[in-house]
């Protein structure tokens, strides 16, 4: 019986709750960027606290808007970049699914790499809505997918600091 839980399909069935945890993050963001599309307009914005908004805004480009203005080609070469990171953390997920702390930072990062492609392929931008800012400091807007991408990374670089200490 210890031969069958190193098969291909017994890996492949504990990465099912990874990839269901990206696909939580995937709906919810596509819920709440379907939210913002229907209720505002291109700029539109709802003050929520002294140093929050929620606005509708575009992004073209990448993360703070990197290259939003470099003539479209930019939606393909992220789009392609997502898709690639898709089926590397897809792989990894599959190789390494007892990892715990890696496995969530992975498939929070796939869960919002999709949703931001999802948004590329629809859209040709990327809905962001989330605005903060404070005495003259402004952070550019951003939304779920970017969230869950970033405690993905958080997650990622404490998983390698972990890694290491332990090997110590």
């Amino acid at each position: 019986m210890a031969a069958a839980s190193s098969t291909p399909t017994s890996a492949l069935g504990r990465m099912w709750p990874w990839l269901a945890w990206a696909l939580v993050i995937l709906v919810a963001d596509q819920i709440t960027k379907s939210l913002i599309l229907d209720a505002y307009r291109l700029g539109d914005a709802t003050p929520i606290t002294s140093f929050f908004n929620i606005v509708r805004a575009h992004n073209t480009g990448a993360a703070f808007s990197f290259l939003a203005d470099a003539g479209g080609w930019q939606r393909w070469a992220f789009t392609g970049i997502g898709v690639a990171a898709t089926l590397f953390i897809v792989w990894q997920l599959r190789a390494h699914p007892e990892q715990k702390l890696f496995c969530f930072a992975l498939s929070s990062i796939l869960g919002g790499a999709v949703g931001n492609v999802v948004d590329r392929l629809m859209h040709g931008y990327v809905v962001d809505f989330l605005d903060f800012y404070a005495r003259g400091w402004h952070f550019p807007a951003f939304n779920l997918a970017d969230s869950a991408i970033t405690v993905g990374a958080v997650c990622l670089v404490l998983d390698e600091l972990l890694r290491m200490k332990k090997a110590k």
